[in-house]
């Protein structure tokens, strides 16, 4: 017997659209660009060479069109792994639940994500506007716990080793860490792009290290992760949605990545002059590549 989801657990609109997203399954394409600037939306959508639909809610906008033969939807998520714990979900429904019926559809459709962001360098290697493609993800925002199964997708041998070298306090969220989908990452990942490990944040200042009128309660956290190495990977970068956007679509049969301009290195105090332009050239090498 099917599942059936119940009206308070899967809300849909008066016009049959899913709730947050206001999108109906036919608007969403299998190839899904993230972004979190909903500015980045119609970037994109200018190379599109038609537009099917648009919709937008709150800070959720949704353009679905063509490329070069590519059907392609882009989705402005905002900041944060809960935001991208909304889309992802939202789009999955939209993808394999008969929103009518209120039960999964007969076959299974899979998608395919891939965000295009902004990020922190944090080794002193890695040049601002480079691109940076996340290999693994690690969360240190506990989406992903939430969700049964998650040691079948996750890395738990590079968790517990990452705990130990930082000396990661328990009274912080149990980071959770997450390869993207390899083919993808092979696909768009190609020599203009340089590969490495992400940490996805649950904020901007005190979790990313950064100390303005409230001191930090682990000042040497961001030293600990600089000097992180196991089995010769290093941490690269952080940003704040990949992790959740990577595990969720691995417990859901998707595959995800997340590529970044690095529009500042930490270690060195840099940040870049102008990233706009890198965005831009990245936007055109995604779409040629997803």
């Amino acid at each position: 017997m099917r599942k059936k989801y119940e009206s308070s657990e899967l809300i849909v609109n008066a016009d049959k659209s899913i709730f947050h997203l206001h999108l109906h399954p036919e608007q969403i394409a299998d190839k899904i660009i993230l972004v979190g600037d909903m500015g980045r939306v119609d970037v994109i959508r200018s190379y599109f060479d038609n537009v099917e639909c648009d919709a937008q809610n709150r800070e959720f906008k949704s353009v679905t069109g063509t490329y070069k033969g590519k059907r392609i939807t882009v989705v402005a998520t905002g900041i944060g792994t809960d935001n991208i714990d909304i889309v992802v979900n939202e789009l999955d429904a939209l993808a394999n639940i008969n929103l009518d019926k209120r039960e999964d559809n007969n076959t299974f459709r899979k998608l395919t994500f891939v965000r295009i962001g902004t990020c922190g360098g944090l080794q002193k290697n890695i040049p601002v506007d480079s691109f940076l493609v996340s290999e693994k993800s690690i969360g240190f925002d506990g989406v992903l716990n939430y969700y049964a199964n998650r040691d079948s997708v996750c890395d738990v041998d590079f968790e517990q080793e990452f705990v130990r070298q930082t000396n990661y306090s328990s009274r912080l969220t149990a980071p959770y860490c997450i390869n993207s989908a390899p083919d993808l990452v092979e696909r768009i990942a190609q020599k203009d792009m340089v590969r490495g490990i992400t940490i996805s944040s649950p904020g901007f200042y005190g979790p990313q290290g950064r100390e303005l009128r409230l001191p930090l309660a682990f000042p040497n956290l961001n030293q600990h992760i600089e000097d992180f190495e196991y089995k010769g990977k290093k941490i690269t970068n952080y940003e704040m949605e990949s992790s959740a956007i990577a595990g969720l679509a691995a417990l859901m049969g998707h595959d995800a990545m997340t590529v970044c301009v690095v529009i500042a290195n930490r270690m060195l105090k840099q940040y870049s002059k102008d990233y706009h332009p890198a965005v831009k050239k990245l936007v055109e090498l995604v779409l040629e590549r997803i």
